[in-house]
């Protein structure tokens, strides 16, 4: 299992993929937005999207759980 965990604080803009969805290394999860600049978050594992922690439009700070793949 592997937590994405978001690296500062950031606005959520885009939620790419949806808890079910297979994902491999390097795929993006989601699209934050912080300062008008794109920030992907990117998967580190191959696996399935357990649990996508975040909606858009959610503010989030450093640290804050965004996804669980198994």
């Amino acid at each position: 299992m592997a937590e994405v965990h978001a690296e500062m604080v950031a606005n959520v803009w885009k939620v790419l993929v949806a808890e079910g969805d297979t994902v491999e290394d390097g795929d993006t999860l989601v699209i934050l937005e912080s300062m008008k600049m794109e920030i992907p978050v990117i998967a580190e594992d191959d696996g399935v999207v357990a649990q996508i922690k975040v909606a858009e439009g959610d503010v989030i700070q450093e640290g804050d759980l965004i996804a669980v793949i198994e």
